[in-house]
């Protein structure tokens, strides 16, 4: 759980995509080959605990994400996980800890420095919870913290200097798995705390599995291999892409120090717990797997959507993370945001996910060798979320959504012909169109495999009242290996056509060379846009294409402030107040539509005062791709900062914050007085 000191500034509120691909199902395939970790790196990793535990990453659910103190956090509702592991088929797709979180003790330790559990919320106590966990064949998980308390301001009981009574008790009540947090620890070495805690668990005799939650902050993954079984890499996650996205990056590094019994923890799951898209959420499940992390639900499964349990329970995917070899994925590949992860897997194939950050289609690409795979005449490649198989030359790629990830499993196979070749779509442009202007759009159908695609067909529809009209061939005899159909299309929306985001689903027919049939389609969203007026304009009075943030909602003529709409102050900058402005928190970026026939951007920037001395960021302005100025790290001590961008001929501009290479926290920027001419 949190500290209650510093608040992790990682939440965002993504705004609505004007242009975005919203699924992808016809894709590619080929190999991508995670590079080998640096020996120096290798060498610092200390030796793994060898009790037989946690030998892949522990899977299971933990409350807090979802209840948080909250009365609800009860016997009944933990008893209710535990059913819903076995009702939802969760059980069987591998997942066993339930795990308690703070609040189930009472504030105070009894006349025998004992813990007690609250009676209201555990009425029969720790140990019948355990019992009933038990007889479902799951296991049960508790929490404490590395201090005179835990995290919550309750003020509950931590375990420093109790260890060895309290992983008595915790045996004793037949828990399975201690997370151990990092409050109140009274400034005491964190080596020593966990090690202490280590020693107590193990001489309960039970097998108990050991979570440091010591937030990454003494780099535990450098020392903590022979004292725990997982480390949390970072602080605590929240509920938006802007969260997830910088946990990911800060953890994907540590890849050489993951294995067998000696886990990168990136903290829970929180998927399904609304804060991001469905296509959001499956990236977060297939990083989270390919980074071999722990799978610990962080929803609340009693209103668990079918499409949450459909990504909590993709058997494939979770595959990738149970991986008996222990690799964590390695990064091939992270150019402007397009993202290559490559798992080695224990029979000799390789997980790769492409994965796309940013907020438009991108077409991600690697090969078979880059992966790590052998030379071979062609490889099967299987759609973990299709659930399909092909046959590819040694081409992986994909046409990826926004914030989306395509994961396969690439091997070398002497039957690889029984599979039909991958067809990838595509498409060559952007999807930004003004209401009543045709727009000119070219559509792809690639064939990857090794065997040729026939009697390929293309067709592509748009919302009621839209002129969609091919202006080239849409059939093809045959598509060879690597070639492909093009196909221009122009697509009129009506005049009067109100801005924002507009389905289109490109769809595609092949025949394998046996004469099975694929459809395939690609769902994209048209952005009907306006160009902005002439003359000078405020950017917090235009529409925005997409907004990411860091914590909260970016906010127009406030500062960021909190988490909610709308709770921002003035944007104050060393002391001077400006009236217009966009107040965001990093990371962050805010993408605008200039048409081509804008001239420069200015503002004034910095870190607002609203944080009292804290947060550190830099300020980039980009034009189509092209990074137009930046600013260097900004302290708040340096107040207000101009800069300006010539953005003449852009299409789309981005303003983007990042947080200054020393972690997210307290991060609020404005973008004071921020100006468009056009």
């Amino acid at each position: 759980m949190r500290h209650p000191h510093t608040r992790t500034a990682r939440r965002t509120l993504v705004g609505a995509l004007a242009a975005g691909l919203l699924c992808t199902t016809g894709l590619a395939v080929p190999a991508v080959a995670a590079p080998a970790p640096a020996a120096s790196a290798r060498a610092s990793v200390t030796p793994a605990r060898a009790d037989g535990l946690a030998l892949t990453p522990p899977m299971g659910f933990n409350n807090w994400n979802s209840t948080n103190c909250r009365a609800e956090f009860d016997e009944p509702m933990v008893k209710g996980i535990a059913d819903l592991f076995v009702a939802k088929g969760l059980k069987d797709a591998g997942y066993q800890y339930v795990n308690l979180d703070d609040c189930w003790a009472l504030p105070a330790r009894d006349a025998n420095g004992k813990l007690v559990p609250d009676p209201v919320r555990f009425p029969h106590g720790i140990g019948a919870v355990a019992d009933y966990v038990h007889s479902k064949g799951l296991k049960l998980g508790i929490y404490t913290s590395a201090g005179t308390k835990t995290c919550n301001n309750a003020g509950f009981p931590g375990a420093l200097g109790h260890e060895y009574s309290d992983a008595q008790q915790f045996a004793d009540w037949g828990v399975d798995y201690l997370k151990y947090d990092n409050c109140n620890n009274q400034g005491v070495d964190a080596r020593l705390r966990y090690t202490t805690m280590r020693d107590a668990l193990k001489a309960t005799g039970r097998p108990i599995v050991y979570s440091i939650c010591e937030w990454g902050q003494n780099r535990p993954w450098e020392w903590a291999a022979d004292i725990g079984h997982l480390w949390r890499t970072t602080d605590d996650i929240s509920d938006n892409w802007g969260s997830m996205l910088s946990i990911l990056k800060q953890n994907l590094p540590l890849a050489p120090y993951a294995g067998p019994g000696h886990w990168n923890d990136p903290d829970m799951l929180e998927v399904g717990n609304g804060g991001m898209t469905d296509t959001e959420y499956r990236t977060h499940f297939s990083m989270w797997s390919i980074m071999a992390a722990p799978l610990l639900i962080g929803s609340d499964l009693r209103k668990a959507s079918e499409a949450t349990l459909g990504i909590l329970g993709n058997e494939e995917v979770i595959a990738v993370d149970q991986d008996p070899l222990g690799k964590q994925g390695a990064v091939v590949s992270s150019e402007d945001g397009r993202w290559v992860v490559a798992k080695e897997m224990k029979d000799g194939s390789r997980a790769v996910a492409l994965f796309n950050e940013t907020g438009s289609p991108q077409r991600v690409a690697t090969t078979a060798r880059a992966v790590g795979l052998p030379g071979a005449a062609a490889y099967t490649l299987r759609d973990l979320w299709e659930h399909r198989s092909y046959n590819t030359a040694g081409t992986i790629s994909a046409t990826v959504p926004a914030h989306g990830t395509v994961l396969v499993r690439v091997r070398p196979d002497r039957h690889w012909a029984a599979n039909p070749p991958a067809v990838e779509l595509g498409l060559d442009g952007n999807l930004l169109l003004e209401a009543g202007k045709p727009a000119t759009l070219t559509t792809t159908v690639t064939d990857l495999g090794r065997t040729p695609a026939t009697q390929v067909s293309v067709a592509l529809t748009g919302p009621a009242g839209w002129t969609v009209r091919p202006e080239s061939a849409v059939r093809a005899p045959a598509v060879p290996t690597g070639k492909a159909l093009r196909t221009r299309w122009t697509v009129t929306a009506p005049a009067g056509t109100p801005t924002g985001s507009y389905d289109l689903t490109l769809r595609a027919s092949h025949r394998s060379p046996g004469g099975v049939r694929v459809d395939s389609a690609l769902a994209l969203a048209a952005g009907v846009v306006v160009r902005p007026p002439a003359g000078t304009s405020y950017l917090s009075d235009l529409p925005w294409l997409s907004a990411a943030n860091g914590y909260g909602p970016v906010e127009r003529d406030t500062s960021n402030g909190e988490s909610a709409a709308g709770d921002g102050h003035p944007i104050t900058l060393g002391g001077v107040v400006y009236a217009k402005g966009l107040g965001v928190h990093a990371d962050s970026a805010v993408e605008f539509y200039t048409g081509g026939g804008c001239r420069t951007v200015t503002a004034d920037v910095g870190v607002d005062d609203e944080k009292d001395g804290r947060g550190t960021v830099a300020f980039e302005i980009w034009a189509d791709g092209r990074k137009a100025a930046a600013t260097g790290v900004l302290t708040n001590a340096m107040g207000a900062r101009p800069l300006s961008a010539d953005v003449t001929g852009a299409q789309v501009i981005r303003l983007v914050v990042t947080d200054g290479g020393d972690g997210i926290d307290s991060d609020h920027a404005d973008w004071a007085d921020a100006r468009l001419v056009c």
